[in-house]
């Protein structure tokens, strides 16, 4: 339970950098309840950079003095450095990064400190901040999610020619090169890589110029402060502007997508790396043991994402319904869009970086993978693609397949060791040259067509690949 000192009141109200207003101190408890410096201080790079933008701005139209403008600019400078060292102090009680920094400046220069904020509010800053950090992010993310591409190119490269089964409904249908399933997982990447990108290019405009929620009436030029930042130009509506975060919403979505791609793969990987299966070996640095059974080997790293999938998907639903029922245009309940963002931030960057690095160092065991899709009468489909270009309509073709298929499991064999005479008794059709449709390496190889899985293909869209790069 909090104590009664918890109730008394911190700062006075003239201390405060909005305190003209107000004839009572805030609460303590308020203050800890309302501050965001704890998580939004990450921004301090944002908004300097924003800061210095809008000063020399409002040095360019001649609201301030081209005195006051290198004040601000070399004081934030400094304030910087002192961040980056550590020296810095950051205090509950100035609510957010924001304040802090104004502060700060202001305490170090002086009065030109103080009219650094004029012509704009906390609502465009801190919305400029968050568009100058969400496409901070996405430029660190690119270059990782190129890395995981590219050990998935390398892998598909090195498994070209190795024969997996494919599976629907989990069970064995038929079968595919193992690079080209690594060239699967590898679409997913690059669509999460395009929807970034296109995230990025929508979000890259100028909130600076909306000021609280109208505009300003000062001189400003914000395509100055746009092009100084970076941005493409400037919001179209001061209403819009402030109280949008869709661009934020957006990314999470992305971000989320992302996870459940890796989440997919990591499940793959979980089962592939079972006795069971035991496609793949996950290198030792990325698994742990058991604390009572010496003999285990468990893929925590995959099953951890997996479990941070659900954690990012989270965020976004939470970023989701604290918009839902805003009115326009500001408010206070943006402050949380913060944690659930960041987090989403940290966890994807965490789980691209240990992909980056685990999928190249995967070992593939070859011959289980064949023996697998050996089992399953993984060529049926081939078999009945045969009886068809011999005449047989497609459906009489299945039938006949099916129940060839029906034979060999009660004899405990593949079709493929099937003779020439049983396999005649479900089709006349059927002739030596069946075999050559019916074995594992003939039915990747007769999926010779873009896109498809004959290893021949595997290998021309790798070099594509490596062409468009």
């Amino acid at each position: 339970m909090s104590s009664n000192s918890d109730q008394k009141p911190s700062q006075k109200p003239s201390q405060k950098l909005w305190g003209g207003r107000f004839a009572e101190t805030t609460s303590a408890l308020v203050e800890r309840f309302s501050e965001s410096v704890s998580f939004d201080a990450r921004l301090y790079r944002q908004d300097i950079r924003g800061s210095q933008a809008h000063a020399r701005m409002l040095g360019k139209v001649g609201v301030l003095s081209s005195a006051d403008v290198d004040a601000i600019v070399s004081g934030l400078d400094g304030i910087l450095a002192d961040i980056e060292a550590g020296r810095f102090e950051w205090k509950t009680e100035l609510e957010d990064v924001h304040m802090n920094i104004e502060a700060a400046l202001t305490a170090r220069i002086g009065d030109a400190g103080k009219r650094l904020h004029t012509g704009r509010s906390r609502n465009d800053q801190v919305a400029t901040d968050l568009r100058l950090y969400v496409r901070d992010v996405i430029d660190e993310l690119v270059p990782l999610i190129d890395r995981v591409a590219g050990g998935l190119l390398d892998l598909a490269e090195r498994e070209a020619d190795t024969v997996m089964p494919g599976f629907t409904h989990l069970q064995i249908a038929q079968p595919v090169s193992f690079g080209h399933h690594m060239l699967a997982w590898r679409e997913q990447i690059l669509r999460d890589r395009a929807r970034l990108l296109d995230c990025r290019k929508r979000m890259n405009l100028l909130p600076l110029g909306a000021a609280a929620l109208a505009g300003t009436v000062y001189p400003i030029d914000r395509a100055f402060v746009a092009e100084q930042l970076g941005f493409d130009g400037v919001t179209a509506n001061s209403l819009d502007t402030v109280s949008d975060r869709d661009f934020a919403i957006e990314f999470c979505f992305a971000a989320s997508l992302i996870l459940v791609h890796l989440s997919r793969w990591s499940e793959e990987l979980i089962l592939w790396a079972t006795p069971m299966f035991a496609f793949v070996d996950l290198p030792d640095r990325f698994c742990t043991g058991s604390s009572i059974m010496p003999q285990k080997k468990n893929p925590d790293v995959p099953e951890l994402v997996r479990g941070k999938t659900g954690r990012v998907v989270g965020n976004l639903n939470a970023l989701l319904v604290l918009m839902k029922g805003q009115p326009l245009a500001y408010n206070r309940d943006n402050q949380e869009d913060k944690p659930p963002l960041f987090d989403t931030v940290d966890t994807v960057s965490l789980c691209l970086q240990v992909y980056a690095e685990m999928t190249p160092a995967i070992t593939v065991h070859r011959d289980n993978c064949r023996a697998a899709a050996a089992r399953g009468f993984s060529t049926a489909t081939d078999l009945a693609d045969y009886l068809v270009g011999k005449g047989l309509p497609f459906r009489d073709a299945h039938h006949a397949v099916g129940s060839a298929v029906g034979f060999a499991a009660q004899k405990g064999c593949d079709l493929s060791e099937l003779s020439l005479d049983e396999l005649k008794g479900f089709s006349p059709l059927i002739g030596q040259d069946v075999y050559a449709r019916i074995t594992l390496e003939g039915s990747l190889n007769a999926r010779n067509h873009i896109g498809a899985t004959a290893p021949a293909q595997v290998r021309a869209a790798i070099a594509r690949a490596r062409q468009n790069r």
